[in-house]
């Protein structure tokens, strides 16, 4: 039986899309809306993001909306 490890910004997609289920942040909101939930870890998911090509004024659901994350393209 092979554990398959979850990639780090699966975890992150996944706890966002569960603020915007619980309606506490939109799809339509900015990326950095997010630091405001992550306190002192925000500077590392800030780095992640922008090492992945994202703004902080990109939309939560360009987030979202990724499929795969493959760490050789960014």
């Amino acid at each position: 039986m092979t554990q398959q490890v979850i990639h780090h910004m699966v975890k992150l997609q996944r706890n966002v899309q569960s603020l915007v289920k619980s309606d506490i942040i939109k799809t339509t909101d900015s990326i950095w809306k997010v630091a405001l939930l992550y306190g002192d870890d925000w500077q590392y998911w800030k780095r992640e993001l922008l090492d992945f090509g994202f703004s902080m004024q990109d939309p939560i659901g360009d987030l979202l909306a990724v499929e795969t994350w493959d760490e050789d393209e960014h």
